[in-house]
């Protein structure tokens, strides 16, 4: 009876830990599941009114992204073909709109399969993969959301995406290309869930571009259907696609001049996130004529 006794205990034992084991990940792996809504502190005049036009300062876009973002024209955003097209991932957890996650379980071992998100403008719907399933072949069609595989490191998800469509990394004509892919990590600090992206393209970016997003935990959430249908906004002559040919921006200087900055400023470059780049805003300053500074110094 002894030995009974002390085999009962340590299976008991036993048990305890193999549970403890089993509960850790599905507690970290529980913590993003919820309504959320998007906090605006970090770059919101990009990701709330819209860019300006010509405004690239500070990203590692390459030369052909910059003509791209030479031959946007606003206007392409009122053509029936353009009205509806949702935000791609490298661009929606930016945007605007109520963010839901949840998770889709195996039914009998309770295993975290694929985890679901949806941004409620424009409807975007996201599949995360949790599985480890195989990769689709090179000739699969590329999608908005694109084909994402995700993973646990202890309580952040880390999440690979690629077989994206041609997409955008800000809403002012900076494109990218279907050969972009979108690295990410999630992680939650109380009621604040953080998401880390790396974008990277081998045509428009000349380094991964990295951005944060955050989202504040909503306990009472109400999100609604998104319906869009394409409309007629400005009547235009068949075949009419606004844009601007090479050397016909008219808003070129704009944001420059408007913020008294150097041209080359504007335009962008990874050497323009740099602290060095200071170097060069100085040097413009100091050789800026009289009236320039009159102008500044009227306008502040």
């Amino acid at each position: 009876m002894a030995v009974s006794n002390r085999w009962c205990a340590g299976l008991l034992l036993v048990s305890a830990a193999l549970a403890s084991m089993l509960a850790q990940p599905v507690q970290a792996q529980s913590m993003l599941l919820g309504y959320w809504e998007p906090i605006y502190d970090e770059d919101v005049d990009e990701r709330i009114p819209g860019p300006a036009a010509d405004d690239y300062a500070g990203l590692p876009i390459s030369e052909a992204s910059r003509l791209r973002g030479h031959a946007w024209d606003p206007e392409i955003l009122t053509v029936p073909e353009h009205e509806c097209i949702p935000h791609p991932s490298t661009y929606g957890f930016r945007g605007i709109g109520t963010l839901r996650i949840w998770e889709d379980l195996n039914p009998y071992t309770q295993a975290q399969t694929e985890i679901e998100t949806w941004i409620a403008w424009e409807s975007q719907h996201r599949h995360i993969y949790m599985d480890g399933r195989a990769h689709p072949p090179a000739f699969a069609p590329h999608t908005w959301e694109g084909f994402s595989l995700g993973h646990w490191e202890a309580d952040v998800l880390v999440v690979h995406t690629d077989m994206l469509k041609a997409g955008w990394i800000r809403r002012n004509g900076l494109p990218l290309t279907d050969r972009a892919t979108l690295d990410e990590h999630f992680f939650r600090h109380g009621d604040i869930l953080t998401d880390v992206m790396v974008v990277s393209d081998p045509i428009y970016l000349t380094e991964p571009m990295v951005k944060t997003n955050e989202f504040q935990f909503s306990v009472n959430t109400l999100m609604i259907a998104y319906p869009c249908r394409p409309a007629t906004e400005i009547p235009r002559p068949k075949g009419q696609i606004p844009s601007h040919l090479p050397g016909q921006d008219p808003y070129l200087h704009e944001y420059a001049d408007k913020h008294n900055m150097p041209f080359v400023a504007s335009e962008g470059g990874a050497e323009t996130a740099l602290p060095e780049f200071q170097d060069v805003l100085i040097k413009f300053h100091a050789n800026a004529s009289p009236k320039a500074k009159a102008s500044q110094k009227a306008s502040q």
